[in-house]
Order: structure tokens, then sequence, then C-alpha cells
């Protein structure tokens, strides 16, 4: 036997996972486990903030298909690192988070007056999957494989693991088994019985407008080609929920990304035959009610999480299979019924829908075609998308920022777009971008993010040098909170807002900010910084920033009247209203 500590453990266990990346700040309570990160072929990655290394976590694991983990020390770094915990739990991001407590004794419970502790588990419980503390040493390979069955179980989340610092960190002599994953947990996610694929396939065939609508269980089982395949084959047009953008090439006819928010609508109405698959249906799709849905198709759901099947719109076929694993399952049954198969009227159907889509991309381009400085906020996203290298990842942070970034860039490669569509959480983007990065070390990554949003964590360009991260952050700047101050005039002075299209700052309430040069703040941590007001020069700024090879800043003012009137604005608030259908 040879002595061993805690934390080597957890290390060990960690890489029989093919985990390769943790994310996190160092800590004495906890020196056990990253001190034996390198020996065991993983790589510690540390942020400037605890927040950003479950982002980074998230991201990762999105990114990459692996487990995302990332720590955090008992007490002060366990209170930082819960606002991302909510966030990629609310996501549905695979994350493993490992945190130290203090010694055993005195804390679950709390003696009284012990220094740095609150009950972690108990917090953290209630916004993640699982959360347990271990109470001896000899448990530690029996609760890490416990949390490590959590991650794979079911939809997504955060798993934690808490670990008392005399445990994680004292050296016993143990003879501890490390056992391979297929021993104590599904390497391999559920698919459907055979009657269950009979009867989608016949559903599907028989339809008359099939629609098939995807939500981020898609890209959590990295499913992009199954689902373009089944597509493709059934004629059938997609649709997703505002977290599975990127889930299909918006190349692909067949797609039709969620900004085309009225277009979406009129689809949904015309499917006589739904193929929901790793969605909720939740709010921002409309519960899956009329009058944005019909009420008198037939609905297949398939999702990993049973709870969820049926909760918001009533199913004819409910199945409770991994998204890859049903979609390969069901192309192979298609394909099975090809003979008797025709989709010539589909297409026919299609092509009405396409026109209408054409419509309205040229409405909306109408905004690029505004020269002014400063600049209209559309020809950010747009000049980006014309200068990023194909495939470059984006990440998307802000309120309004978020909304034209999403109008005005288009999700060629999937799986390639990042941001917090169901928590909507603003200073994400910079962590997701440094995880993101580290997932796809060869590529540039692109993050386009409010002036709000990147005053929560700009210390993170920092992070960004340090690890040499090829971000390239693109600031859009309307000095201003620019969503509430859309609302807050509303409230306050609809009639003068509608006319003058903004109030004075005095007349709203804390709704303005002061400036900050985000290109100069980059350059004291070492990064390059461009300045740009005019939309003319910003091609020239990104080019350079690609060029330079590491993180940039781009500072770019745009004009904030246009920035507070962005499009769809109408659909964003109906959506926080209950359908009035039945």
């Amino acid at each position: 036997m040879a002595e061993i500590s805690g934390g080597a453990v957890i290390a060990k266990m960690l890489s029989k996972e093919m985990v390769e990346k943790v994310f996190g700040i160092i800590d004495g309570t906890y020196f056990g486990f990253y001190s034996s990160l390198e020996e065991n072929g993983i790589e510690l990655i540390s942020p400037r903030h605890e927040t950003s290394a479950a982002h980074m976590a998230g991201a990762y694991a999105r990114m990459s298909g692996k487990l995302g983990v990332c720590m955090a020390s008992n007490g002060p770094g366990v209170a930082n690192i819960l606002p991302g915990l909510v966030v990629e739990e609310a996501e549905g991001n695979r994350v493993l988070l490992i945190t130290s407590s203090r010694r055993t004794g005195i804390m679950y419970p709390d003696r009284g007056g012990t220094y740095q502790c609150f009950d972690q588990t108990g917090v953290i419980s209630k916004i993640a999957k699982w959360s347990e503390a271990v109470p001896s040493f000899d448990r530690i390979p029996e609760m890490l494989r416990r949390a490590l069955r959590k991650c794979y179980e079911g939809r997504p989340g955060v798993v934690h693991i808490d670990i008392p610092e005399n445990i994680i960190n004292s050296k016993v002599k143990a003879d501890v088994s490390y056992l391979e994953p297929h021993q104590y947990r599904l390497v391999k996610q559920p698919g459907a019985w055979q009657s269950q694929l009979e009867q989608a396939a016949d559903l599907l065939m028989n339809a008359k407008f099939p629609v098939i609508h995807a939500g981020s269980g898609v890209i959590h089982a990295r499913a992009y080609k199954e689902l373009e395949n089944v597509a493709n084959f059934l004629q059938a047009m997609v649709t997703t929920s505002w977290a599975a953008r990127g889930a299909f090439s918006e190349k692909n006819e067949l797609m039709v990304p969620m900004i085309y928010i009225d277009l979406n609508n009129q689809i949904r109405k015309k499917a006589d035959v739904v193929l929901v698959i790793g969605s909720r249906l939740g709010e921002t799709d409309w519960w899956g009610k009329a009058p944005n849905w019909s009420n008198d198709q037939k609905v297949i759901q398939v999702d990993l999480d049973p709870s969820i099947i049926g909760a918001n719109k009533p199913v004819d076929l409910a199945i409770q299979a991994d998204a890859k694993t049903f979609l390969l399952q069901l192309l192979e049954k298609l394909s099975e019924k090809n003979e008797i198969f025709s989709t010539e009227e589909r297409q026919g159907q299609i092509q009405e829908f396409l026109v209408e889509k054409t419509k309205q991309r040229k409405k909306l381009d109408k905004h690029l075609q505004d020269q002014a400085v400063p600049m209209n906020p559309a020809h950010v996203p747009a000049i980006s998308q014309k200068v990023f290298p194909e495939g470059t990842p984006l990440v998307i942070d802000g309120g309004n920022t978020t909304i034209w970034t999403n109008f005005f860039y288009d999700i060629v490669e999937p799986g390639a777009v990042f941001s917090t569509y169901k928590f909507g959480m603003l200073g994400a983007g910079l962590g997701q971008a440094l995880g993101v990065a580290a997932a796809n070390p060869e590529k540039p990554v692109g993050c386009i993010i409010g002036d709000g949003a990147m005053g929560f964590h700009p210390q993170e360009i920092e992070t960004a040098i340090r690890n040499n991260f090829h971000i390239i952050f693109l600031v859009m700047c309307d000095k201003q909170w620019g969503m509430v101050k859309m609302n807050q005039q509303f409230a306050l002075k609809p009639i003068k807002t509608l006319i003058n299209k903004s109030l004075s700052s005095d007349e709203t309430i804390n709704a303005d900010l002061g400036e900050i040069q985000f290109d100069k703040l980059a350059e004291s941590m070492g990064a390059h910084g461009e300045y740009v007001n005019d939309p003319s020069q910003l091609e020239a700024a990104i080019n350079r920033s690609l060029s330079v090879g590491k993180c940039s800043v781009i500072h770019v003012d745009v004009d904030p009247v246009k920035h507070m009137w962005a499009p769809g604005l109408r659909y964003f608030k109906e959506m926080h209203n209950e359908p009035k259908g039945k």
C-alpha cells in the first residue's frame, strides 16, 4: 500500500473519465487535488473569479462534448461560484463541481462560529442535479462514482461533490481500486423501442406537413448530422428553441432560425405532426400552445428526462431516449419504408415559407444600409460574420446586443454559438469564451458583448492573455442598460417615447452608464485594443485583431437610440404573457 491523498484519488478517477482540463482558482484547502492534476494528464486553468470557472466548464463541455470540471474552495470560493452554477444548470451543460469544505468535526453541522463555513451542499442541492459531502477517505471512490453517474443520467446539468479539507489533503495508506467508466455508469445513452420507432416513422411519413422542433438536447447529444439527415429525408422544416440555435446549419433551407419569430409560428401552426426532440417546450416556445402552435396536431416528444414529456403540451407518442441515438434509429426505420414515401407535396409548401423568409430577411437587412456614425448595431455581427473564418465559434452576451447579434449572424457550423438563452445571464460570455477557447485552441473565438455585460468580468481579459487564448471581444457600447431603459421609458412616458424614441437621463431611473474605454482597459492587461465607431472601419479592425494572434478587444460605439430599438421587441415582450389560445 502506498500513501495517497484524497485529492490524488479524485484526480486519478477523473483521468479515467478522460478529463483533460479543470477550471478553478488555487487554494490550500484542496492542494491535494489540484497538485495531483498534472501527473494525471489534466491541465488546471485559472480564471480571476470562480463564477467564470463555472462558465468555462459549461462552455468547454458544450464545445468539446466532454465533462466540464470546475473547483471552488470552501466558504468564499463556493459563494463566488454560485451564480455560475445557477446558469450552467439552467442551460443544461454537463458540469462537475468539486469543492473543499472545513475539516470534519467542525462542519456539517457547523459547530458554531466555524470560519468560512456555510451549508455548501444544502445551498447547491437547491440549484443542482445532485450535491453531497464525502464523510470519510474510504468513501471517496464510491461517492465520486455516484457523482459521475449523475453527470451522465438524464438531462445534463450541475453535479456537486464536497470534500472536507482534511480528507482531500491528508495522505493515507490505501489500496484504491480504479474502475473504468463502463464498470460503474452507462456509457451508451438509451434509445427507443422498435414499436415506438415504427409508430413515429408512420406518423412522420403519413403526415401532410411534418415539422421537427429541436431543443438543446440535440446540441448536448451532438446530434447535428443525425438531425440534418432525418430532416432531409422527411423534407421536414426545422424550428428550434432559443437554446438550440446552432443545432442545425442555417445554410440548409429546411432550417428556420428562431429570429424569424412570426414565420416560426406560421410553420408550427401548419404542422399536422410535430417531432419535438430534446426540448421542454418552455416559455420562449410559447409552451407549445395555440395560437402559436396548433391544438390539432399529433405530437411525438423525445427526451432523456421523462418528467418533461407531455408536461407543457399533450403528446401522442412519448419516447424516453437520447437525441442522437433516437435520430440514428429513426433514420434506419424510415429508410426501411422508403419505397412507399414521396415528399413532393411537402416541398411545394416549403417553398411558400421560404419566399416569406426571404421577404423578412430583406426587411431586416435595410439596417445594413445605414452608414451613420456612431454605427447601427446591425453592422457588428454582420461584418464579424464576413471577416471571421467560417466555423469560428461565437459567444453572445448582453441584452439588446444579443438580439442584434442573433438577427444579423447566421450559424453555419452546427454547435458553434454560445449564449445563456435559458437564463439570460449578463457577464457569462467572458467565461464562456475562455471555455470555448480551452476546448478549441487552434481556432480564434469571437465574442460579441454589450458594455454592461462586459463590465461584470473584464478582468478575464488577463486570463485569456495568460493562457494564450485567441479571443476577439467586440464590445457594443451604448452607455446604458438599454433593454431595461426601453421598458422604463414606456412605463414612465409612453407617448413621448414613441415620438422621440428615447428619453433623457433625468427622465429615467439609473438607466445610464459612464464611459469605460474597453480598448485601453484591454491594453493595460496585455491585450490588443481597437476603437471603432464607423462601420467602414470595423472590418479592418477585426482583421488586425485576427492577425495579432492574441486576445483582442474592439470597443465599438453604437448609436444608443438605434441599439435600444432592437428587432422583434414586440415578440420578446409577448413571450412573457400566457398565450391566449386554449
